[in-house]
């Protein structure tokens, strides 16, 4: 049990890491076009992120698949950018919904690119462990909580913004994701291969 709780604080420090804050970031981006209305939607994607997130790292922990993490930590923010785009063309078009089929595919690819940048750390980790199960769960379980604590905090910005100061969505949309892409672009340039 005390392994398990080692690797949920493992996965809450992952997620809240300031220092490497491209996790925020994208759930950031992945949260702006959504409502405390739809939260219940916001969540789904954020499952769906951790569980393709943990996938990549299982596949590279029982060492089936592994991929070059250089490239990997240059597609994470690609990841964000493309995410903060798509709410752009979801303003500009007028949708008053946000497909949840896509949305869903996209976020669980992402969601595997975003593990392939963690694997080796966390396969290292793993190396003494008999059992990769349970570190992998406690893990997941450490993303989740910390995931939905960034996606509520988003919403709660979302409210106050559009509700309390009366920012109409649209504009809150434009805003917000604009911000992301002009903080990922640092991102994108300090990764680029050489």
């Amino acid at each position: 049990m005390q392994e398990f709780w080692f690797y949920v604080k493992l996965g809450l420090n992952h997620v809240l890491d300031f220092g490497a804050y491209d996790h925020i970031l994208f759930l950031s981006a992945l949260a702006i076009p959504f409502t405390f209305k739809s939260w219940r939607r916001v969540v789904v994607l954020a499952t769906v992120f951790t569980v393709a997130h943990c996938i990549s790292l299982a596949l590279s922990a029982f060492d089936i698949f592994t991929v070059d993490v250089g490239l990997v930590e240059f597609f994470i923010p690609i990841t964000i950018l493309l995410t903060a785009l798509f709410n752009l063309i979801y303003m500009t078009r007028g949708t008053k919904d946000v497909g949840m089929f896509l949305h869903t595919l996209v976020t669980a690819f992402f969601g595997l690119i975003h593990g392939f940048g963690f694997s080796n750390y966390f396969k290292m980790l793993m190396a003494e462990e008999e059992n990769k199960v349970t570190p992998l769960l406690g893990f997941a379980t450490g993303i989740e909580f910390s995931q939905v604590a960034i996606i509520l905090s988003i919403l709660g910005v979302a409210f106050m913004v559009q509700d309390l100061v009366r920012i109409k969505k649209i504009h809150f949309i434009a805003g917000a994701s604009i911000l992301v892409i002009c903080i990922t672009i640092p991102l994108l340039i300090a990764t680029f291969p050489k």
